[in-house]
């Protein structure tokens, strides 16, 4: 079993195998965590989305990391939040399952996610850190690759949120 850390900072700054992007389906670069990878990645991480041709919600596409500390970057469209009966629970868990593919299949053993869609597509973020520690326990039960998973939150009330559904996980 792999270990799962939390912090606030700031994931372009964070030095692990791949950091995920909460991207949009387009991938190339918006606004949140999106805007602020690819600009701190630079215009070579635009390049390569561009040869990707988008990917659709709840999938993931594996990048390089250019001038970022991490190696790769692994984009994720989340859900955006239309209510909860649009299966937004089972996109947003495919999201982090497909990001955690994407990181095992490319050998990386530390891997950085961001509270995907709780920021400008509106996920409720309760509902959103359950999906997100859930997925990622259960992932690394089984998977021999990922050793460490960091959720590198924004703000003190996403990181307060992971602290508190973290700890009734136990």
């Amino acid at each position: 079993m792999g270990i799962i850390k939390i912090i606030q900072g700031d994931i372009t700054k964070i030095k692990v195998d791949a950091i995920v992007n909460a991207a949009n389906t387009t991938l190339l670069g918006g606004g949140g965590v999106d805007g602020a990878i690819h600009k701190a990645a630079g215009p070579k991480l635009l390049a390569e989305c561009r040869t990707l041709h988008g990917c659709p919600t709840g999938e993931a596409k594996i990048t390089k990391g250019y001038l970022l500390p991490a190696k790769h970057v692994i984009h994720t469209p989340g859900p955006i939040w239309h209510g909860g009966d649009h299966n937004e629970a089972q996109l947003l868990y495919n999201s982090y399952l497909n990001s955690l593919k994407r990181a095992a299949e490319n050998e990386c053993t530390t891997v950085a996610f961001p509270s995907i869609s709780t920021g400008v597509y509106h996920y409720p973020l309760d509902q959103a850190v359950k999906i997100a520690l859930t997925t990622i326990r259960d992932f690394m039960q089984t998977d021999q690759v990922v050793k460490e998973v960091v959720m590198v939150c924004f703000d003190v009330t996403t990181f307060e949120a992971y602290q508190r559904a973290y700890q009734e996980l136990g």
